[in-house]
């Protein structure tokens, strides 16, 4: 039979009021309803009680403080270990490879972490992390004056790494712009002090180096945290209004340079060709030199030992030179030598001196050789000389 039924014992059989019977002992056996809701939020204010150092109550005993007090105890400490919980659980963080952690203990710095799993007490501490690795770049591009008072228009890139976290974020409010301001500066301050032509040509990168050497001073004048990795200088150029004439002279500049490397080249080729030649003369006119002051010996020396032989005997010596003479004259000249009767001479006829002087009309047709009359015209002109010699030599005797 149900408990709520009519006609049932008079037994409270309500599973829900368990309160009064079990308190009192009074009735039947034990009650085997549920537990009460205050009591076991009063149990696990105990244990909070205990983890945090709490001395319990003496249950029910004290007077004045009901289950509704223990149980509303109870329920602010859940939620005080919950709020615990996820306070300390927002102080976890992990700090990349290629970053640092700047730590603010009540807007204070107060340290730099390193890499890894971190944990600092939230809303007490306040991090701040900076990329240190990644490269960045700055663009810059205006019209400067030169040193010589020419206008050129320079586009320059700036490349910056940060170097201090703690300066980076603590030092100076916006350190990029304070990098934008100085490179301008640094920029103008070397265009200021160069030509336009090293601007325009070679000195591109001279004038990058001087602004990277600048410009890293300013930021560490300024203690901005950041390094100056690269300074590129990507162009200089003329004012567009008058970048025509400047293509012009550029132009004949290049056209001049080549003139000059031809003219070096061909100099390059005459010259040692010159010098050769200048080489062979001094080398033929040494050997010249040489031969002829060795010629000149000898022939002193043949003097000396014809003279110690002309003196042992002169008719010999005298004999011997004549014959060599007429071999080295006649040697080189075409002769005919006649046997003149009476006489103990052989006599020289110079034939190609006398072909030269006899007359034009005299050559024949066929290759100028010599007929019957040309024979006898010579044969003439030689009995003729033979005997004028004879008539001198008759009067010599005489």
């Amino acid at each position: 039979m149900a408990w709520n039924e009519p006609g049932g014992n008079g037994n409270n059989q309500d599973p829900w009021n368990s309160g009064g019977d079990r308190k009192g002992g009074g009735g039947g056996g034990k009650d085997q309803g549920p537990p009460d809701l205050d009591e076991a939020l009063q149990k696990l204010q105990e244990k909070l009680n205990g983890i945090f150092g709490k001395k319990g109550g003496g249950g029910n005993s004290g007077g004045g403080s009901g289950p509704s007090s223990a149980s509303t105890g109870g329920f602010f400490g859940v939620i005080a270990l919950v709020v615990l919980i996820g306070w300390a659980a927002m102080g976890v963080y992990t700090v990349d490879q290629q970053e640092r952690g700047v730590v603010l203990r009540l807007g204070k710095y107060y340290e730099t972490v390193m890499p890894g799993l971190q944990w600092n007490p939230p809303l007490v501490d306040d991090v701040m992390t900076v990329n240190v690795t990644r490269v960045s770049a700055y663009e810059h591009r205006s019209l400067m004056l030169t040193e010589d008072e020419n206008i050129v228009d320079v586009s320059m890139t700036v490349q910056y790494v940060v170097s201090d976290p703690v300066a980076f974020k603590l030092k100076v409010r916006d350190p990029e712009v304070s990098l934008g301001h100085a490179s301008e500066s640094a920029l103008r301050h070397t265009v200021g002090s160069s030509e336009m032509n090293s601007i325009l040509t070679e000195g591109r990168e001279v004038v990058g180096d001087d602004v990277q050497l600048r410009l890293q001073g300013y930021m560490d004048d300024y203690e901005t945290g950041l390094r100056i990795t690269q300074v590129n200088i990507k162009e200089a150029k003329a004012p567009s209004q008058v970048q025509d004439a400047f293509d012009d002279v550029i132009k004949a500049r290049e056209d001049e340079q080549r003139s000059m490397n031809q003219s070096e080249s061909y100099r390059n080729g005459i010259i040692p060709e010159a010098r050769g030649i200048a080489q062979r003369m001094k080398e033929e006119a040494n050997g010249y030199r040489e031969r002829v002051v060795a010629q000149a010996d000898g022939d002193a020396q043949r003097f000396t030992a014809l003279l110690t032989e002309y003196t042992k005997s002169p008719e010999v010596t005298r004999e011997r030179l004549y014959l060599d003479a007429m071999e080295a004259v006649y040697a080189n000249s075409s002769k005919v030598l006649v046997d003149v009767e009476g006489g103990n001479n052989m006599m020289y006829l110079p034939l190609d001196k006398l072909v030269e002087n006899r007359p034009r009309a005299s050559i024949s047709s066929g290759g100028g050789s010599l007929n019957n009359s040309d024979l006898s015209t010579i044969t003439d002109q030689v009995v003729e000389q033979l005997r004028q010699r004879q008539q001198s030599t008759g009067r010599e005797a005489r």
